[in-house]
């Protein structure tokens, strides 16, 4: 009589959290018992994809979110050995892998201004579940914003010269979330600040 073992099952890592259609990194089965094979499934097929459904032996690849949230891809792995025509299983363990998605701002409306206005510009995402932040670019500081900084936009308008003043401000979005930051496309837009009206000063008729 043979009495064939049960087999068992690690893997490693058995979490782990990636940004958006980026590669995981590869989830290694082990067991005691040689000559075991581990097939596994996943779920969040409909969400997530890039992954196949089932397969065998190391998970790799790379998955994309179709979300504006994290979504969890759960893989379980389960151990089979099959000796003398009976094939044995083992207990299954699971593997998550979190998918970040990916950053997004919405498009800012271009604003114009006159010397001495406050400007505010509040950057907003439809991305939820995780933290986003915002760091930005200007390409004329005479309108009286910095070159560059991070977070929503405040400042008094300024303007030295005769003729309107427009900086180009570029955003981009990062999402974090599972100690893990995604950066995302940017957004353009453009602030204008007016000079002051001025007449020239007729002559002595």
């Amino acid at each position: 009589v043979t009495i064939n073992p049960i087999p068992d099952a690690q893997i490693d890592p058995a979490a782990q959290t990636i940004c958006n259609g980026t590669s995981i990194t590869s989830i290694v089965p082990t067991g005691h018992v040689n000559g075991t094979v581990f097939n596994w499934t996943r779920d969040n097929m409909g969400t997530v994809t890039g992954i196949a459904e089932t397969g065998t032996g190391t998970i790799s690849g790379s998955l994309t979110n179709t979300t504006n949230q994290p979504v969890t891809v759960t893989f379980t792995v389960t151990p089979e050995f099959t000796n003398a025509g009976l094939t044995c299983t083992g207990t299954p363990v699971t593997a998550t892998v979190v998918v970040n998605p990916t950053a997004q701002v919405t498009q800012p409306d271009n604003e114009t201004a006159c010397i001495g206005d406050h400007v505010a510009v509040e950057f907003k995402t439809l991305t939820l579940g995780g933290t986003t932040t915002y760091d930005w670019v200007n390409t004329e500081t005479g309108i009286g914003l910095a070159a560059n900084g991070n977070g929503d936009i405040s400042f008094q308008a300024q303007n030295a010269g005769t003729a309107p003043l427009t900086g180009l401000i570029t955003v981009t979005p990062t999402f974090t979330n599972g100690g893990i930051s995604c950066q995302g496309p940017a957004e353009a837009f453009t602030i204008t600040v007016n000079p002051d009206g001025q007449v020239n000063t007729p002559a002595n008729i």
